[in-house]
């Protein structure tokens, strides 16, 4: 068995940092009354500041610092929804806090080509998702994560290299309470491999099992489980901007880091979004909210990304955006399909529907629609106007009447009329681009009392000189009066 961890150091910084770069040097402090550096970027370095100095002495090597409170619960969050991302890549994904993520990756070995593809296809994703990090490969989980934390790009396949690879490890790395590292330093034991060195019974006697027991389990002589992280029903991820933003292209960059990790959420689900969210924060006034909607099941993040950017596109902010807020409202299972022996045979569907969704988003939801039918016998009220999907009504039809003549049910026209269109006479006969001849008919269609739009019609199919056929009808009791309702084609 083989496991990766993810480590992303400065993780509380490079969450800050995820929206847009920063022109000012920024800090992430410890708060409280004596506020301690925990973390800071190049620039910050730069002016002489490091993690463990006083806030108030950084404040002082650079006036224009700017300092931002860790938000410990805000990275336990960040750090779940990376563990939802990662979960495309193996069903066993375990958090390692406050900055690392596990996966047991052998498994998955065959499905992305080998280990150096699917490593490379999670280094590659975490650094779209706005992170940069270290990962290594062991057969340990524990041997894993040290190794992570030490920033080294291991990969170590088997068993019998794992003792030299953790050697020359700092004690520090060790999940150990600072006074055991302080205890072990004062005795000259300074690696993990001199660790290894010492007689086990003294070890423990002296520092406790629970550093015995960490050593064995890198090293395969402990069972070493990990609890496997279980993801939410639904995405929901909220990312602060750092700066105040005016105009809606500028989110784009900070929704396409969120967008992502919602693909990679997705991927790990077997699903697809039909209808997302998008909330913008402002300072004083309600939220702005953006819906999307998708005719089919999507988790692609460009079509996503190039639908959010035509809603954008057409928006005015009533005020300034600090953060953006994003959710999946509505997702489903994606069907699996065959594949074609031959590429130039299969049918677009994703194609048709990019386009339905583009065409809504651009003019909007209402505008875009699709046609089922109703079940009524009047023609002009056997259809409704409905979602892109849905289907016609199921049941029985409304009451009514409806009398065919010898031969069954008679054709219909594919064409039919909004409302039916009067025809005008000619010679005492019906006319529509010359003289009609009837040739079938009639069907007589009785219906509607209940509703106040009653009709009693004979309906008959006639055709013009030219061969046009036409599907029209006269009420009954009439016999001058002639409506258009459809035209065959």
């Amino acid at each position: 068995m083989l496991w990766a961890c993810l480590h992303i150091p400065d993780f509380s910084l490079q969450l800050l940092q995820r929206a847009a770069a920063p022109v000012e040097p920024v800090i992430v402090s410890s708060g409280g009354n004596r506020p301690m550096v925990l973390s800071c970027d190049a620039q910050a370095r730069s002016h002489g500041i490091a993690p463990g100095m006083k806030v108030s002495a950084a404040v002082a090597l650079a006036p224009d610092l700017v300092e931002r409170h860790r938000d410990a619960a805000g990275e336990r969050h960040a750090l779940e929804r990376i563990a939802g991302w990662a979960g495309q890549f193996s069903s066993m994904v375990s958090l390692s806090p406050p900055d690392a993520l596990l996966l047991e990756v052998e498994g998955s070995l065959r499905l992305f080509g080998g280990l150096r593809q699917i490593m490379l296809r999670l280094s590659g994703g975490l650094n779209e998702l706005g992170y940069t990090g270290a990962a290594a490969v062991t057969p340990t989980p524990t041997a894993a994560r040290l190794l992570a934390l030490a920033g080294l790009q291991s990969t170590v396949t088997d068993l019998a290299g794992l003792e030299s690879a953790l050697s020359g490890l700092p004690l520090a790395l060790l999940d150990q309470p600072a006074e055991t590292v302080r205890m072990l330093a004062l005795a000259g034991v300074h690696t993990v491999g001199a660790c290894f060195a010492l007689p086990r019974d003294g070890l423990a006697r002296r520092f406790g099992q629970s550093l015995v027991d960490e050593l064995d389990r890198a090293l395969a002589k402990l069972p070493d489980p990990r609890r496997p992280y279980e993801p939410p029903a639904r995405y929901r991820a909220r990312l602060a901007l750092p700066a105040p933003v005016h105009e809606t292209e500028p989110l784009l960059f900070a929704a396409k880091r969120l967008i992502l990790e919602l693909a990679g959420f997705l991927r790990a689900k077997q699903a697809g979004v039909t209808r997302l969210k998008l909330t913008l924060c402002h300072e004083d006034r309600r939220p702005t909210v953006v819906r999307l909607s998708f005719s089919a099941p999507s988790r692609d993040p460009q079509r996503i990304l190039h639908l959010l950017r035509e809603r954008l596109a057409r928006l005015e902010l009533p005020q300034r955006v600090e953060a953006i807020l994003l959710e999946s409202e509505e997702a489903r299972s994606l069907d699996s399909r065959n594949l074609s022996l031959f590429p130039e045979d299969n049918v677009p569907e994703e194609e048709r529907s990019a386009v339905l969704d583009h065409l809504r988003a651009r003019l909007g939801v209402d505008a875009v629609y699709s046609i089922a039918s109703h079940a009524d016998h009047r023609p002009e009220l056997a259809w409704r106007a409905c979602q892109i999907g849905v289907r016609g009504e199921p049941g029985a039809a409304e009451p009514g009447v409806v009398e065919y003549r010898a031969g069954g049910r008679p054709e219909r026209p594919l064409w039919l009329l909004d409302q039916p269109r009067r025809l005008q006479l000619e010679d005492e006969a019906p006319a529509l681009d010359g003289p009609l001849t009837l040739l079938a008919g009639p069907e007589r269609i009785e219906s509607g009392w209940w509703d106040g739009n009653d009709v009693a019609r004979d309906y008959f199919i006639a055709a013009n000189g030219q061969g046009r056929r036409f599907w029209i009808f006269r009420e009954r009791g009439t016999a001058s009066t002639w409506f258009l309702q459809g035209i065959f084609a």
